[in-house]
């Protein structure tokens, strides 16, 4: 019993606070608050247990958390015919979803559930240090095993390419590696996923499948007085007034202009001019490109998401070993202004007024929430349903030319999960 009562707090805090986020440097960044989650070396590496019995007995508790915390009234699996493909000819599976939400894994292993096979997934170390014993060992019986993602884990890297080599289970990697917060967007996948498919092609004796998903939320009942109660309370948390005379969709860019000119002012010393996109991109790239050089390190065409997991890494290094006090000062700094520019990443500026559907503007006021009152996730303010379509196989062939074969089929599973995601129509709300 002791057990199972663990193991029901351990799913709820899972499918609660999985973005993870508590202090991680000497440092902490000045004005307008952002939440960080911890960058450091990893304490271990833990790897899965994966057990078929644990995913039946928490079956129930699945369900208790998908109606009651996360208000998912439904979960609609599409192309499921695809995923069972793959399986009935014992193929090596690498399921590619996006990660727009915080209940990702839950969809997922409803979807397991369907195929009735158990999924591995490779997780965040963040997610497993922050339990406790107990409920690291149910998480890694759910097939959850650990990757430093700001290092070269060859570890988890070794353990996934082993899992699509022999195991009979599906291996899922989020390539976009955060949760975004953009529901109708892809964010650049990274190579990781593909590299480790391409490295078990070489090896494995059976082909390796890697099958775009996309998991969409809709919702099903309108939370539109709730979000605008939310706006309200953030305009305060800033000392503005409310603006209830306003729109929701000029509140909200309202505000985001007045936080973005807090980190300009705090980071440039002056506000910028321009559309909301230009003056994120010139934000990040002036504090990302003066990292860069006290860290000596080139850019080279990188993505900025690449861009940031190199200063980390970097950072982290100097952290870790002996050095001068004003050295580990500077690089602990430097992991808050990476963090800065990961966040204002996640910030399109024209995701709202390009399409200003309810579910973009809960969206983007879900990120103002986390990050401005510092709450692990968002509080869900209506019924949902989420939509988890999986598209046609795509097949990772050893390639001499290691590297474009990366890239190439990156892009390629990235196309698809957005097309999957284009295809899913709007909700008809009650």
């Amino acid at each position: 019993m002791v057990m199972i009562l663990a193991g029901v707090g351990m799913i709820v805090a899972f499918y609660t606070d999985s973005r993870l986020r508590y202090p991680y440097s000497v440092h902490q960044a000045k004005g307008f608050p952002m939440n960080p989650q911890a960058f450091k070396r990893p304490p271990r590496w833990w790897s899965p247990k994966l057990n078929w019995f644990w995913w039946r007995l928490w079956r129930l508790f699945r369900r208790r958390i998908q109606f009651k915390v996360q208000r998912l009234n439904e979960i609609e699996i599409r192309g499921l015919e695809h995923l069972r493909g793959a399986l009935s000819h014992d193929f090596g599976i690498l399921i590619t979803p996006n990660h727009s939400g915080h209940a990702d894994p839950l969809i997922l292993y409803k979807t397991a559930e369907g195929v009735n096979r158990g999924f591995y997934f490779m997780a965040a170390w963040q997610v497993l240090a922050k339990h406790k014993p107990i409920d690291r060992f149910i998480l890694r019986q759910h097939g959850v095993f650990s990757v430093d993602r700001e290092g070269a884990d060859m570890k988890a890297f070794r353990q996934a390419v082993e899992i699509l080599i022999t195991a009979h289970n599906p291996l899922v990697i989020f390539p976009e590696g955060e949760v975004y917060h953009v529901n109708d967007r892809i964010t650049p996948f990274r190579d990781g996923p593909v590299a480790i498919a391409l490295t078990a092609a070489k090896k494995a004796d059976r082909p390796i499948a890697c099958i775009p998903c996309a998991i969409k939320y809709q919702y099903l009942t309108d939370p539109t007085d709730e979000l605008c109660e939310l706006m309200g309370r953030l305009e305060e948390q800033i000392l503005w007034r409310r603006r209830d005379d306003l729109s929701l969709m000029d509140r909200i860019y309202r505000f985001a202009e007045g936080a973005l000119a807090l980190k300009e002012l705090e980071y440039l010393g002056a506000t910028q001019h321009g559309p909301l996109p230009s003056r994120i991109n010139s934000l990040s790239s002036g504090i990302l490109s003066a990292i860069e050089n006290r860290q000596g390190i080139a850019s080279n065409g990188l993505l900025l998401p690449e861009r940031i997991k190199a200063v980390r890494r970097a950072a982290i290094e100097q952290i870790a070993e002996p050095t001068q006090e004003h050295k580990r000062i500077q690089a602990s700094r430097d992991l808050d202004d990476a963090f800065v520019v990961a966040q204002l990443f996640s910030y399109p500026g024209d995701y709202v007024s390009a399409k200003p559907t309810i579910e973009r503007m809960a969206e983007t006021l879900d990120k103002f929430e986390e990050d401005v009152f510092k709450v692990p996730t968002a509080t869900i303010r209506a019924t949902r349903k989420a939509v988890v379509s999986f598209g046609e196989p795509m097949f990772a062939e050893h390639a001499n030319d290691r590297k474009t074969a990366i890239h190439a089929l990156t892009g390629l599973l990235e196309q698809r999960v957005q097309e999957l995601l284009d295809r899913i129509e709007s909700p008809q709300r009650t």
